[in-house]
């Protein structure tokens, strides 16, 4: 279903003069939901299909399973899979006052996904003129997420996990979004390919300020070679927290959840 996020030649002249002060309201917002949250933690890796959404809901599920109050925003808006991985129930977004109310997932994990919006089957489209709509598309979707922060009542959180998507741009916008940066858990597989992307995304984190929690090395034992998750954490100054093999056992969670 396509969000009614209006463009700037959609708003009338009162609108128009008064935008700056809605992004600021928008923004207070965005620090008054997020007050009660001990801690941010983007999931990121620069580069897609490491496994970024499998380790943020099993990690989340096993922080849950500890008694932690932990969220997951699934801050994918083109592929969203947090909501199948945490077992979230397809059930319509409740409004409390002028809030929306995250979704309870598997062990208690609140979480909020595009997923919960879209028809299944049906592409995320955003309403704007044609003719820009590669410009505008870029600031709708960082327009996405500030809605997606300002307007989730998540409530007190031990933990909220930001499933990033590949790539650098939604780690900045949330950055640029939040108190203070992020801290960062980075996902990647063994390959000298992966380790490169990853690289980037982790000088990215750095410039930004964003304390580095480590690095989760996955499809560790495949047909997958390399020793990305060593040579970072040797650059980086950073620890290697997990190397998970393809079918991690359950405890692995448990263990990567106490490192946290």
């Amino acid at each position: 279903m396509p969000l009614n996020i209006r463009t700037y030649h959609d708003l009338n002249e009162p609108d128009r003069s008064g935008l700056l002060d809605q992004v600021g309201a928008q923004r207070a917002r965005v620090a008054e939901r997020m007050a009660p949250i001990g801690r941010v933690i983007a999931v990121m890796s620069g580069k897609g299909g490491v496994g970024k959404s499998f380790v943020t809901a099993n990690l989340a599920r096993a922080c849950g399973r500890t008694g932690r109050a932990v969220g997951v925003l699934d801050a994918d808006l083109n592929g969203p899979t947090a909501a199948r991985l945490l077992d979230a129930p397809r059930t319509p977004l409740t409004l409390a006052g002028d809030a929306v109310v995250p979704a309870t997932a598997a062990d208690g994990v609140r979480l909020f996904s595009m997923a919960q919006i879209l028809e299944d089957g049906h592409p995320l489209a955003f309403r704007g003129p044609q003719a820009e709509s590669f410009l505008w598309r870029g600031v709708q979707e960082a327009a996405a997420l500030r809605e997606f922060l300002a307007d989730v009542a998540w409530g007190p959180l031990d933990c909220l996990f930001v499933d990033l998507p590949p790539g650098l741009g939604r780690f900045s916008e949330l950055a640029d979004l939040l108190p203070a940066p992020p801290a960062v858990l980075t996902v990647t597989i063994p390959t000298l390919e992966s380790r490169d992307a990853v690289r980037r995304a982790l000088r990215a984190a750095v410039e930004r300020g964003a304390p580095l929690l480590g690095i989760v090395e996955n499809m560790v034992g495949g047909p997958y070679a390399g020793d990305a998750g060593d040579s970072l954490a040797q650059e980086f100054g950073t620890p290697v927290l997990a190397r998970l093999p393809f079918h991690p056992a359950v405890g692995l969670w448990a263990t990567l959840a106490g490192k946290l």
